[in-house]
């Protein structure tokens, strides 16, 4: 019997028979899947081993047999001194990595002391302002033995020249500094919303920042195209997929309009995914972001290094799936999430802490999920065999449906003119918008479930314990900035910023000017504001 006649004698109804939609988003599910859903392909040419080329079935060929992936808690509130003791306590508990939120003045370009960083400083991730506190944030810890992900946006270049200035004063070779920094602005345009800049100039930004990497710090990753906070931006998994790899096309073809040879500098590309809830279907996005990306970088941009053709990929368990009812429930998801992402085959990840949906995550919280990762990396097994999912016949045509699609919006995309004309126009910022309206319809009429929101929910729950930020540390926070700026050599900062204005005015890169700048005591805040003069501030055309 093939599955045809099976489906008929199950479902006699022909409505029956149809495909159902996955938990969380649009991608169909069929009711069952056998061997005529694979058809009659050569496993073993088209799927490939892991390590072997296209990579569906992982980047290296030993996996987690060879090493773990990079257990990478985010951490980020109050004062850097608050932050850095958030540091110490994680790697002392088994962290590999550390991963550094930062608050919204450092993310959208103002220093502690600027008015619109009122009532906002330290609160949703750590204040930094100047190189004094960057390197309070990393006092003590080894910058060339512990590697650390940084997650901001507009402001990543001067964040970065921080880092590595500090680096630099510590006799530490920026050769031997390891890490990723977000950097991804045309995520920002679709989903986050956080810019200084227009897209052409940040775009312009970026790929300086990728040049000076490849030639003065191989081992950090100046971007980390994120789908992330797209599909937190109501995305489906497939919407996520393809709009990634758009934006990763679009950086590397800005580093190769200028110049840059693409095995220069695509081996140090990396990649950030969200994790949610439908396990069948984020491990079937992993594998298919691998195999997709091989292809672009072999066929698209002719890349001959085997190492140019690797998605690397950090993962992060779902804001947006937390809930703020019954949230000790939050700590199944994360598991469930982080499980998919394991066996997805992720190189970094971070699980949320159960709490996060209420405020900044306690130290309690943020320790069991260090742990969840722990128990599924020593525990599970699921390390012991490289790509366990491998074969099925479900996953392998899930990763063949979302690569189909994904690649359909890149098509698209491309008809379009690329993905800096599809922002301009707002083509994925509405087909965002659609799903997430789609999928809160289906919420609000329990086709699709949230335990504990839309079904099982409990009329009074105790409220948890959170963490507060203590008002004091903005005013810390600004008076320490003050200082910097009335015991610096004045004459000295204005000239390294004028530098940086004329960098970002004729075209020059900018990172070795403002590595300068940095260590001469000019802050974020300076430094934006100058980008805001040579660019202009971009304003979204939705709101125009």
């Amino acid at each position: 019997m093939n599955k045809q006649e099976w489906l008929a004698q199950q479902y006699p109804k022909a409505d029956e028979r149809t495909t159902r939609f996955s938990t969380l988003s649009d991608m169909e599910i069929e009711a069952i899947y056998t061997p005529d859903d694979q058809n009659g392909r050569d496993y073993a040419h088209e799927i490939g081993l892991p390590g072997e080329y296209p990579f569906t079935r992982g980047v290296y060929p030993n996996m987690y047999r060879g090493k773990l992936w990079t257990m990478r808690q985010f951490a980020g509130f109050g004062s850097p001194e608050d932050t850095n003791q958030r540091f110490k306590f994680l790697l002392a508990e088994g962290q590999t990595g550390l991963s550094t939120a930062f608050d919204m003045p450092v993310l959208m370009g103002y220093d502690a002391d600027s008015d619109r960083s009122l009532g906002e400083v330290g609160r949703e991730g750590v204040s930094v302002s100047s190189i004094d506190d960057m390197e309070r944030l990393f006092a003590d810890i080894p910058l060339d033995k512990v590697t650390t992900s940084m997650t901001v946006n507009c402001t990543a270049s001067i964040i970065l020249a921080m880092y590595f200035a500090i680096a630099e004063k510590r006799g530490i070779p920026l050769e031997k500094v390891g890490g990723t920094i977000q950097n991804d602005m045309l995520k920002e345009y679709i989903a986050q919303k956080e810019w200084i800049c227009p897209p052409d100039p940040a775009v312009r930004i970026v790929a300086d920042m990728i040049e000076f990497c490849s030639k003065k710090a191989p081992r950090w990753q100046a971007v980390s195209i994120s789908g992330y906070h797209i599909r937190e931006a109501g995305s489906t998994a497939v919407q996520e997929l393809a709009f990634t790899l758009a934006d990763g096309i679009g950086y590397v073809q800005a580093a190769v309009d200028r110049g840059l040879d693409v095995d220069d500098f695509a081996p140090r590309l990396s990649f950030f995914f969200n994790l949610h809830s439908d396990f069948l279907e984020e491990v079937a996005k992993l594998r298919a972001a691998r195999r997709m990306w091989a292809k672009i970088m072999k066929e698209r941009f002719g890349a001959k290094n085997p190492k140019s053709l690797l998605l690397r990929t950090h993962a992060q368990t779902s804001g947006a799936s937390l809930t703020a009812q019954q949230p000790f429930n939050n700590v199944v998801r994360v598991a469930i999430q982080a499980l998919a992402g394991v066996m997805g085959g992720v190189q970094s990840l971070h699980t949320n802490s159960m709490d996060e949906t209420l405020a900044l995550p306690t130290e309690q919280a943020v320790m069991v999920a260090l742990r969840t990762q722990q128990v599924i990396a020593e525990e599970s097994g699921v390390t012991n065999t490289i790509d366990p999912l491998g074969g099925s016949w479900a996953i392998e045509a899930l990763t063949d449906k979302m690569e189909q699609e994904a690649f359909a919006y890149i098509h698209r995309i491309d008809e379009l003119g690329g993905i800096l004309r599809a922002i301009d126009i707002g083509y994925p910022q509405k087909e965002i918008a659609d799903a997430a309206y789609r999928y809160q319809q289906q919420l609000d009429s329990r086709e699709k479930v949230i335990v504990g929101v839309n079904k099982y929910a409990i009329p009074e729950e105790r409220p948890m314990e959170i963490l507060k930020i203590a008002h004091d540390v903005e005013e810390r926070q600004v008076e320490r900035v003050r200082k910097v700026k009335r015991e610096r050599d004045s004459g000295v900062a204005r000239e390294r910023l004028g530098r940086v204005h004329a960098a970002a005015r004729n075209g020059d890169n900018l990172m070795p000017h403002l590595i300068e700048a940095v260590k001469n005591n000019v802050t974020l805040g300076e430094i934006s504001d100058v980008y805001r003069e040579v660019f202009g501030v971009y304003r979204d055309p939705a709101w125009l």
